[in-house]
């Protein structure tokens, strides 16, 4: 039994990005939209949280298609005139020149409060840090989490808030721990002193499974940054190793870890097993803000559907509605028709060759009938990085294969929350294919299945918690692994167009009963697991309530 509300640990949360909604430009992809997510869900549950982030004064990017089928960015300045003034300013020194940070306030979207960071001052010098989220690596990147990190930890204190338990969401807030390390050592502790008490007031959540995902520095650069709050060297490879991983320093500084699916517990387990001193790696599922993602009239048919025809044809009529505001979406933004009648599917994602975005077009002999015959249509959506240039050869690829089906294939430029919306309400069916187990979570998989949209998966990430094959959706690889990515990649392709062909396909076209009464299962199979309430509790009795305690 969790404590009431009033005596549970106050929590900072830091992150380097928030999407709250579209129209402010704080996010990115997936991280982003889980901190969201999660600071709303702390405001509807009442949990005594704050979040701590950066007003970045360009957001991510847009990411637009040229006429020539080639992806490219742009960037533009926003003024949010809803953020309200803390009327607080700290100081964080970078460089060894100061840097001013004032302390905006959202809370505009039902969310606990957020305080963001903004160096777009006109007294700085370096008014350029909190311009462009993820915009750049090296110093730069440096400097931006200086002033999410020991910024976040300053703006605490200047606005008198206190903190029981600081929560590091990815290793981009790594500096706050040595922000408060410097505290207490200025307070008179010794290194070991600080690090350990730090230490017991520390949790860190991470999130990328491949290794080259996770950011490491030079010490030379942290040190000449000024990162280290007065770490020497010695210190630093301590607590980061050489070069300086910050997902290792994050794991050895915090006094418990999580990741964020069961199957990514295994992985990051496996990932940082040389790791020494790190902390315990628990598992905490992602989980998504229902009211911010799910349509509640596809929720309030499932909770009263009476398996009578009735009930089929009022959740299918609001399944349909939601599918007919989709292909209106899709007209208005790309000028294609498609056909309510015929089977679409979904896919969004970052682009990133693991997620393998065109992996269904592998062999145009088998899936080249289905399109021009509209039995299958499908939307895509995503980004790459700015500086990726991989990541925009698999947008372009996508973009080429639309125009040699242009009446089945669909790209949607400038992937954001409102087509992540728009898609998860109303496709009939959400495809994901990354190379397992490379999926930590994936979120949207879980916004599609709450609106009665059908996964067809990898057994990856959150889907091998809540998967029923052919009952609330279908897998595909049954959990094959390889590191030969050759052998994966055809043994998925295989796995994947036998279950479309002989089970999803045929299902939607001649079994409408069976489908319908699939939609009803997924929702009901996922709605209150996969919501944020859990979420927050979990963390709360396994994370922070342990971590208050403990010290």
């Amino acid at each position: 039994m969790m404590e009431t509300k009033k005596t549970l640990p106050k929590v900072a949360y830091f992150c380097m990005e928030y999407a709250l909604d579209a129209e402010f430009r704080t996010y990115a992809g997936g991280l982003g939209i889980l901190a969201g997510d999660y600071l709303k869900g702390a405001k509807d549950y009442g949990y005594p949280m704050v979040g701590i982030g950066i007003k970045w004064k360009q957001g991510y990017s847009d990411q637009m298609i040229g006429k020539d089928g080639k992806a490219f960015d742009a960037y533009h300045n926003y003024n949010y005139d809803f953020l309200k003034d803390t009327g607080i300013k700290v100081n964080v020194r970078i460089r060894q020149r100061n840097v001013v940070c004032k302390v905006w306030l959202c809370d505009k979207y039902n969310n606990a409060p957020i305080y963001l960071l903004d160096t777009d001052l006109p007294e700085n010098e370096d008014s350029w840090i909190t311009g462009q989220l993820y915009g750049w690596f090296g110093e730069e990147r440096i400097a931006q989490e200086m002033v999410l990190g020991i910024g976040g930890i300053k703006a605490l204190r200047a606005l008198n808030i206190p903190i029981d338990v600081y929560h590091f969401n990815e290793g981009h807030a790594l500096f706050a721990g040595f922000q408060l390390i410097k505290e207490k050592m200025d307070g008179g502790m010794t290194f070991d002193e600080a690090f350990k008490a730090s230490k017991n007031e520390i949790v860190f959540t991470t999130h990328t499974p491949i290794i080259q995902g996770n950011e490491y520095h030079t010490l030379d650069r942290l040190m000449y940054m000024g990162a280290n709050c007065d770490l020497t060297l010695e210190q630093l490879v301590q607590i980061g190793g050489s070069p300086f991983n910050m997902t290792v320093a994050a794991l050895r500084i915090s006094t418990i870890s999580n990741a964020v699916s069961q199957l990514h517990k295994k992985t990051a387990n496996t990932m940082w097993a040389d790791v020494k001193d790190h902390s315990e790696i628990i598992g905490i599922t992602n989980a998504i803000h229902l009211p911010t993602w799910v349509d509640n009239n596809m929720i309030s048919y499932a909770e009263n559907y009476n398996n009578d025809q009735e009930s089929r044809n009022e959740l299918w009529d609001a399944h349909m509605k939601n599918k007919t505001a989709l292909i209106d979406f899709v007209y208005e933004r790309n000028g294609v028709k498609l056909d309510s009648d015929s089977l679409l599917i979904g896919f969004s994602r970052r682009a990133a060759p693991y997620k393998r975005s065109n992996l269904i077009f592998t062999k145009p002999e088998v899936i080249e009938p289905f399109l021009k015959q509209k039995k299958l249509q499908i939307v895509f959506s995503g980004k790459a990085h700015p500086l990726d240039d991989v990541g925009k050869k698999i947008v372009e690829n996508i973009v080429e294969i639309s125009k040699r089906y242009p009446e089945a294939v669909v790209f949607l430029e400038n992937y954001d929350m409102t087509i992540g919306r728009m898609l998860t309400h109303g496709c009939d069916v959400w495809l994901n294919n990354p190379r397992r187990p490379l999926e930590a979570s994936g979120t949207s998989g879980m916004k599609a299945a709450m609106n009665g949209v059908l996964n067809c998966s990898i057994l990856d990430g959150w889907w091998p918690e809540a998967c029923q094959h052919g009952i609330n959706g279908w897998q595909f690889g049954d959990g094959f692994e390889s590191e030969d990515f050759d052998v994966l990649d055809s043994h998925d392709l295989g796995c994947l167009y036998k279950v479309l062909i002989d089970d999803v396909i045929p299902t939607y076209y001649n079994n409408r009963t069976k489908w319908i009464d699939m939609m009803k299962n997924s929702i009901l199979s996922t709605k209150d697991f996969f919501s944020v309430e859990r979420m927050l509790k979990e963390y709360y009795e396994l994370m922070y309530i342990p971590t208050y305690k403990g010290k």
